[in-house]
């Protein structure tokens, strides 16, 4: 397990974060990886696809180069923070698309250059909060929550079979909690040269709290639970999170981050 905490002292907000890692009851080891960075406000989950493919490596390299990615446009964060201008919220959003398309393409790559790397892939979930917004970037199936003003709402898509399958009403609901495709992601860091991202970009304000999270622990949690298992202290939810997962049968690993905006 990994446990890391730390904060971030602004003049504009002040970001405290927390955020573990669980192998779980079932893995021989754990694939996924995360990042915490509250001085650049970056977070990230990854979940490694692959087994004998090294989905380990394919999530751990995906965190890396987004992190390398942004650092080195931190000019266009700068800028943004002096002047929080729609042309510069686009060159925000942008720079983190980049950072995962980066990170695609070099995955990919290192599978092509290994045999013993070939088709390793990973989800990948980012926010990005600088000044007073919040940049969300996503792959697969981890997803970024939001919990505001008594309510929590899961801010992006899962990019799995059965979602789609759903959204084109080509299954109930119903028939979509049961599916056994649940698993089958549509898209993945580093399984082509190319992903599709998507990005969402939102005013944040004091009191917001984000999680992100892979889907070992939202696997396990029904839509109207999540609100209440994220109140309350941020360090003693994130273990609660893990907790419930493992309690719940921890088929797969579990990652969670959980930061609050003051």
């Amino acid at each position: 397990m990994q446990e890391f905490r730390s904060t971030m002292n602004s003049t504009a907000m002040r970001i405290h974060s927390s955020g573990q890692s669980d192998v779980g009851r079932r893995r021989p080891h754990n694939e996924d990886a995360f990042l915490r960075d509250d001085e650049l406000g970056l977070y990230i989950v990854c979940d490694g696809v692959g087994g004998n493919a090294k989905g380990e490596v394919a999530s751990a390299e995906s965190v890396d180069l987004v992190l390398s990615w942004v650092k080195r446009g931190r000019k266009t964060l700068d800028a943004f923070a002096a002047a929080p201008t729609e042309e510069n919220s686009g060159l925000v959003r942008r720079l983190l698309e980049s950072a995962v398309q980066s990170a695609c393409y070099m995955v990919f790559g290192m599978g092509q250059l290994d045999p013993r790397q070939r088709g390793m892939s990973s989800t990948l979930s980012s926010l990005l909060v600088t000044s007073n917004k919040a940049f969300i970037a996503q792959v697969g199936d981890s997803r970024v929550y939001l919990s505001r003003d008594g309510k929590t709402v899961q801010l992006t898509e899962d990019h799995t079979l059965v979602n789609f399958r759903l959204k084109l009403g080509l299954i109930t609901p119903e028939e979509a909690a049961t599916s056994p495709g649940k698993n089958v992601i549509t898209r993945a860091v580093g399984h082509q040269d190319y992903v599709e991202v998507d990005t969402i970009d939102l005013e944040v304000k004091p009191g917001d709290r984000f999680m992100l999270c892979s889907d070992g622990l939202h696997g396990y949690l029904e839509d109207g639970e999540v609100h209440g298992f994220l109140q309350g202290d941020r360090e003693a939810v994130v273990t609660q999170f893990v907790d419930v997962a493992n309690d719940r049968g921890g088929r797969d690993n579990i990652t969670v981050v959980v930061c609050d905006v003051e």
